[in-house]
């Protein structure tokens, strides 16, 4: 039977009364008393000298309180980056200054230029309007192979060039790499594409800055994963203002997908201009300006090579990547490619030999920063093609070479840094096949043939690195912050509890499923049990939620947290029934003392610990009060296995989705809806991303997929209904829940599910393609099955030519239609 309540049940969201009536508390919901409105006026030219602003008309215009420019911020620091990356030859990434505004150089489209702070939106918008920009126009470089080439223009002045750093792991690995791949029996290569994507979370980004002069006191509400982290990094880096006089606050937030864990420069301007005014200041961002201004997603070109022997195992794996940082280093950026990409390569499987080379290259677009799965995603992708473009070169079933060379005996240290705790591949491959019926599978490929149709399967492996610590480990690898979590837990007199966590929920369901945890530990109902996250004023020091990190981190912190709790209460609750406190046990919220009928209940416990007439001061404090923060000392490791089946018009290239089925193991669960619901949400992102979404730029830095007629969004109808298995069959060892994460999971594993079943339809159809770049537009697979240009290279994120960035738009913009 299916638990009510506590740990493994499924109640509804609580949260969701509030979202579904409308009485959410959104940042933009927030107006401050004398607030005064500011707009952007951005760069149109994606690289250019400023060589005069003239800002006395706008100025003078009706409710224009102040301009500001890049001057205003000239001896203000930078927007910091919060991770170290070192190359091969043991120097330091290159690390440019990133201004608020722009100062001397504009260097992508949307780059802001100056700021316009007015009475009302409007008046701004208007003076924004009135400014006058002299920009000077210098070639733009977009593709990121270009840029590195010598005598390629230079996006920042001066670094030496536009090459951020030169990454291998494990560089001691090259040369046994290199000899393995020379003698293997058989090699195959791939060159492809993950193409740059736009996040799109439910609520555009917000800022409001507030200042009160009496106390020096800054607050700045903001719609953020992680408020903490950026009081930290703008409170430091910088405006320079002691973090006990700056709070920052991020209430209701309408999703984030990653995008939101950055500090951006809208958010320091208005904390500064704030207090530069004495009055507050807000900004919202229009969907047109996120799309030029939010951090951009995944841009990575690739080479992989597996080799194998004569029997199939896979004995060395190379691959060489460029990826796009953008104009500036986003807050996790230099990490995303690198150290949550790179550890990831060996994936489920047993190959001795691995080595990774990655480039991160600056380009004048949009910088590019952690979007869901964050690294891992790139990883699998570039491995699952390739190991199924390795099945078919060598005509085995894409199962069983997967099989051959599964992980079987945990821990298992891999080639590539990382050590994986547990895992059940066979396991999962053998739900997976359960919940697609691969028997079946023929006839189902006849019946679409008589239809003019041709069907194809893909399958896939994936295993991501989630709950993204330990601290001493990334503090190594150049994480510029400790990435543990921190949980306060406060009992009420009357027995009620409220929970404060660094961690924040922007549509994971924090406040229904942690209240599970606290109450399954204690034997409460869970409506007695709230949680209080996204105030840096309330809420002990919390570094967010990204990563799958939140029940891994955050819920292992409340977890100890509350541990303390029943432990001073089991001493409070031995004083009163005058026992032992060894010998006091806790369950379905009654203390009882073992072995006996001796019993006091929760409620009479938590207010003696406030009414402390009758216990020992020397032994008890009064209160009932408990923080923890919890490090843990390795990552958690999900895996999984998907299927697609799809059908392919050959007529016109078109693919349709017609079934998917998700097989996860994601350790023990917590609540089986919310997991569910976030498995779809992963799956309807990477579909997306296989069949419909693309940023694009052209030649000049233009960015073309600039608003949702151009940006191919999908929609209810391009998805089946998932079949969706999150079983769990092997827990964490090593976190107090046995958890391992679920958020990003069918990010990760449906891209290259998708890719593998187009493939494989083309295939039975006489189409020997041994691949297709993303998005598969029906322009591309029609021009891959009739042997056209529109292929992996001429298809690249950050476009390679005029033509190509064309058919991309082109393509995009009509499957949105």
């Amino acid at each position: 039977m299916p638990k009510d309540t506590g740990i493994g049940a499924s109640p509804k969201r609580r949260e969701d009364v509030r979202f579904l009536t409308g009485k959410g508390r959104y940042t933009d919901d927030i107006n401050l008393a004398g607030q005064a409105h500011v707009v952007f006026l951005r760069s149109d030219v994606a690289h250019g000298r400023i060589t005069s602003i003239d800002t006395g008309a706008a100025e003078a215009m009706e409710g224009v309180i102040r301009v500001f420019t890049g001057e205003d911020f000239a001896e203000v620091g930078g927007i910091p980056c919060g991770w170290q990356i070192t190359s091969i030859d043991g120097s330091v990434m290159q690390e440019p200054k990133h201004p608020v505004l722009a100062h001397g150089k504009v260097r992508h489209v949307g780059d802001p230029i100056a700021a316009v702070v007015a009475e009302t939106r409007d008046q701004a918008k208007d003076a924004c309007e009135a400014i006058e920009v002299e920009i000077e126009s210098l070639p733009a470089v977009i593709d990121m192979k270009a840029a590195v080439k010598p005598g390629a223009p230079k996006v920042h002045d001066e670094l030496a060039g536009n090459l951020c750093y030169d990454w291998g792991l494990v560089q001691e690995n090259k040369e046994a790499v290199d000899r393995a791949i020379s003698a293997a029996a058989h090699v195959t290569t791939l060159e492809l594409v993950n193409n740059r994507l736009i996040a799109n979370p439910m609520e555009p980004r917000v800022a409001v800055g507030d200042y009160t002069s009496h106390d020096d006191h800054s607050t700045l509400y903001t719609t953020s994963q992680n408020p903490h982290v950026i009081r930290l990094l703008m409170g430091a880096f910088v405006l320079g203002i002691p973090e006990h006089k700056l709070r920052v606050v991020a209430p209701d937030v309408g999703g984030g997908f990653g995008t939101k864990i950055f500090h951006y420069a809208e958010e320091a301007f208005c904390t500064f201009a704030a207090k530069a005014l004495e009055r507050p200041v807000k900004w919202t961002s229009s969907r047109s300006e996120a799309f030029m201004s939010d951090a951009h997603g995944r841009d990575h070109v690739t080479k992989i090579e597996l080799a194998l022997d004569a029997e199939h195992n896979f004995t060395a794996l190379r691959t060489e990547t460029y990826a796009n940082m953008g104009a500036y280093l986003s807050t996790f950026a230099p990490s995303v490619p690198t150290w949550l990409h790179g550890t990831l390569m060996a994936g489920n499987y047993k190959t001795p030999l691995i080595y990774v080379n990655v480039k991160a290259v600056f380009t004048n677009t949009v910088p590019v920063d952690a979007y869901r799965g964050a690294g891992r995603p790139e990883a699998t992708f570039q491995l699952e093609r390739v190991v199924d473009k390795a099945a078919r070169e060598l005509g085995v079933d894409p199962v069983e070479l997967r099989r051959k060379n599964f992980i079987t005996e945990f821990p298992y240290a891999t080639p590539v840094a990382v050590e994986y705790d547990t895992g059940d591949y066979h396991a999962t491959m053998d739900k997976l096949l359960e919940l697609i019926d691969r028997d079946g599978f023929p006839a189902r490929r006849a019946g679409s043939e008589a239809r003019g149709k041709l069907r194809g399967l893909g399958i896939n492996s994936y295993i991501e690195a989630c709950g993204i610590a330990p601290s001493h480990l990334v503090g190594q690898l150049g994480a510029r912050a400790g990435l543990y979590e921190s949980a306060t837990v406060r009992v009420n007199a009357t027995g009620g509890l409220v929970v404060m966590t660094g961690s924040h929920s922007h549509g994971q369901g924090h406040e229904t499923s942690f209240p599970q945890v606290v109450a399954d530990m204690i034997g409460i109902p869970e409506d007695q049990v709230e949680i209080v996250h996204g105030d840096t004023d309330k809420v002990p020091m919390g570094m967010g939620t990204y990563g799958s990190r939140s029940l891994a981190v955050g819920g292992s912190a409340i977890y100890r947290a509350t541990e303390k709790v029943i432990a001073k209460a089991k001493k409070i609750a031995a004083h009163i029934m005058e026992a032992s406190d060894e010998d006091i046990e806790l369950k379905d919220g009654k203390f009882t003392v073992a072995g006996t009928d001796k019993s006091v209940a929760w409620g009479d416990v938590t207010l003696a610990a406030y009414v402390p007439h009758n216990y020992p001061l020397e032994d008890i404090e009064p209160g009932l009060e408990e923080t923890a923060f919890y490090d843990p000392n390795n990552f958690t490791y999900p895996s999984g296995a998907y299927a697609c089946e799809v059908e392919v018009d050959p007529e016109t290239g078109k693919v349709e989705v017609l079934a998917f089925a998700a097989a996860d193991d994601f350790g023990n669960v917590v609540n089986p809806m919310i997991v569910e619901g976030q498995v779809h949400g992963g799956l309807a992102q990477g579909i997306g991303q296989a069949l419909l979404e693309s940023c694009a730029y052209d030649a000049d830095g233009q960015l073309l997929s600039a608003s949702y007629m151009d940006y191919a969004m999908p929609r209810a109808h391009d998805f089946p209904m998932f079949a969706v298995d999150s079983s769990c069959r092997t827990p964490c060892t090593h976190n107090p829940l046995g958890v391992k994460g679920c958020g990003e999971a069918g990010a990760i594993g449906s891209p290259p599910s998708v890719v593998n079943a187009v493939i494989d339809a083309l295939a039975s159809g006489g189409h020997d393609v041994g691949h297709i770049d993303m998005p598969l537009t029906p322009a591309r697979v029609w021009h891959a099955m009739h042997g056209g240009t529109p292929n992996q290279r001429a298809a690249q994120p950050a476009a390679h030519s005029e033509e190509t960035t064309h058919d991309r738009s082109v393509a995009g913009a009509a499957t949105n239609v």
